[in-house]
């Protein structure tokens, strides 16, 4: 049994302190690491859709609250205005195929993806507002912009339902968070903008343009957003109660957005246009050269074969005609086909795509962690390297409800034998070509890694860049699961087939629940102070006259508690 069974544990989250256990921890590894993972003691039908908590790691021992030579791993539930209605009235929650309702809206749960500001921390999710939180305690501080500005798919009395995106994007150069809005039934998208202040955010309708499944990834360049239509479909039955039939789309649109018409400050513009393409496989995670000059060009992590709609239940049938593992219910369908990775260049003056690289290898099976790049400014401006984590083929996670969907789309005579371990791959950012590779061990189920940079504070270096930027002169951290024990390693970026040059870990039997995106942070501070946010009163409006006494009641007591938190 490859995959940990304590993946979907429901212990409660508690601090560690992580030891280590081999190499040796370079000095100049510094800052921290933050995890996004859904809170699995919240039952969710669907293991990603629990309620949001944030991690904290330092990368630097002895420091928060660990003792000298220790490690200090932190989570923390993030309190959200659905977190703490949730507390004070369980009994009202109802998980389902898509996410949790309550009497007074939908779940935001902001568990996917955290997206370090400079030194502001948000949590976000593809059915909600990004949430701020702050660094230091990881507690909630606003959710960002007021409810009525996103439109939100269905307007509900107090939580709401936003179709955003799990990865929005921060623009070095406007110093602004671009997001989007989408309509869940038609598939209108609207482009969304948050210049991090203020209660409001602004919201552009785009022009003769639909989304039809998701919109997981925003990307950009220097002069366009670039949005495209993500392998996430809803099945309307399936939320009714019925099993799920639908199969993603085998391609979609991608929607690329000049920046400069965004600019305009006249607020009675509310549409924008765009140049559309399409591509084929369908895709999840897309990664845009910021520089521009030689046309848009996108890495794009193809997921042909990929359902992350469809979960494990009791009842499930494996790829093999096994009886699924019941350790295993919630979690989602793992990939059916080898993966591809691709490097396409769109031209905006002539609707022209081009590949440009191609990476497929038959023995890599599929991709659903966040890559690792280098997130800083002048590394997003120059890509030198991608590194990716390929899950590996894994048998017990692939139901035969999903290859029945999927029918002749999957060819499972390309399915090997028995199960195969994943892998850590570096590859040059412009041709693909593999440079270096780690394969973990069978057991091992690595999570998403995230690059540190190698000599911080470099004359003419923003925060987040380090001395040569790019993605290659650095370090990666990679949280494994393993059900003997969660482990943090940490690797060279420039050499990851030498494997990890230091692991960090808790005391044997010690494990964590599933972790999904991270990223890192040059330091934890407290989140600026006196900066205008929306405050959850300001959202309720006068909505609270929809629900009945008590329910209004308990919305305005945590409305109360979130203005004083001292209270």
């Amino acid at each position: 049994m490859p995959i940990p069974r304590s993946i979907l544990g429901k212990d409660d989250v508690a601090d560690l302190d992580l030891e280590l256990v081999a190499g040796s921890w370079p000095d100049e590894v510094t800052g921290h690491l933050v995890v996004s993972t859904p809170d699995q003691r919240t039952h969710p039908v669907h293991a990603f859709f629990g309620d949001g908590i944030m991690v904290r790691l330092a990368l630097r021992p002895g420091t928060d609250g660990a003792p000298g030579g220790r490690w200090a791993w932190r989570p923390r539930v993030i309190d959200t205005p659905s977190v703490r209605l949730r507390r004070k009235r369980p009994d009202l929650f109802t998980a389902g195929p898509v996410g949790t309702s309550s009497p007074w809206g939908f779940v935001n749960c902001a568990n996917t993806a955290p997206l370090p500001w400079g030194d502001r921390l948000f949590a976000t999710w593809d059915a909600g507002r990004p949430v701020e939180i702050d660094p230091v305690t990881l507690a909630f501080v606003a959710e960002v912009g007021h409810r009525d500005d996103w439109k939100p798919a269905i307007d509900q009395a107090v939580l709401p339902l936003v179709s955003s995106s799990a990865h929005p994007v921060v623009d070095p150069e406007r110093g602004c968070l671009w997001s989007v809005s989408r309509d869940v039934l038609t598939g209108a998208v609207s482009v969304i903008r948050y210049d991090g202040t203020g209660r409001h955010v602004r919201r552009w309708a785009v022009e003769g343009a639909a989304l039809p499944q998701a919109t997981h990834t925003v990307t950009q360049t220097r002069d366009w957003l670039v949005l495209a239509d993500t392998a996430y479909k809803i099945d309307t039955d399936e939320v009714f109660g019925a099993d799920r039939t639908v199969a993603n789309n085998p391609g979609g649109p991608v929607l690329l957005v000049r920046k400069a018409e965004l600019d305009d400050p006249d607020p009675a513009r509310t549409t924008v246009a765009c140049r559309t393409f399409h591509i084929a496989p369908e895709v999840n995670h897309l990664y845009a050269r910021y520089d521009d000059s030689d046309g848009v060009q996108v890495v794009m992590e193809h997921t042909p074969g990929v359902d992350i709609g469809m979960y494990l239940r009791e009842d499930d049938v494996d790829a093999f005609g096994r009886p699924v593992d019941p350790a295993l219910r919630g979690m989602y369908c793992h990939g059916m086909t080898p993966a591809l990775t691709t490097v396409l260049r769109f031209d905006p003056e002539t609707g022209e795509v081009r590949e440009r690289a191609r990476a497929y290898d038959p023995e890599r099976w599929w991709q659903a962690e966040l890559s690792a790049i280098d997130w800083s400014g002048e590394g997003q401006l120059d890509p030198t390297r991608h590194h990716m984590v390929f899950l590996g083929f894994h048998p017990e996670a692939v139901n035969r409800r999903a290859l029945a969907n999927y029918g002749d789309r999957i060819d499972t005579s390309l399915f090997p034998k028995e199960e195969t371990p994943a892998v850590l791959v570096t590859f040059d950012r412009d041709d693909l070509k593999p440079l270096a590779e780690w394969t973990y061990a069978l057991d091992d189920y690595p999570t998403s890694p995230a690059f540190v940079p190698r000599g911080l504070g470099a004359p003419g270096r923003s925060r987040y860049a380090g001395e040569r930027p790019g993605g290659h002169d650095g370090y990666l951290v990679v949280a494994v699961h393993n059900d003997d024990r969660f482990r943090v390693e940490l690797f060279d970026a420039s050499d990851v087939a030498r494997g990890p040059v230091a692991v960090l870990a808790p005391p044997r039997g010690t494990t964590v629940p599933f972790l999904i995106h991270s990223a890192w942070m040059p330091e934890a501070r407290p989140a600026p102070a006196g900066l205008d946010r929306l405050s959850f009163a300001d959202d309720l409006d006068d909505r609270l006259d929809q629900l009945p006494p008590d329910l209004a009641a308990v919305a305005r007591e945590v409305a109360a508690e979130l203005a004083d938190p001292d209270r």
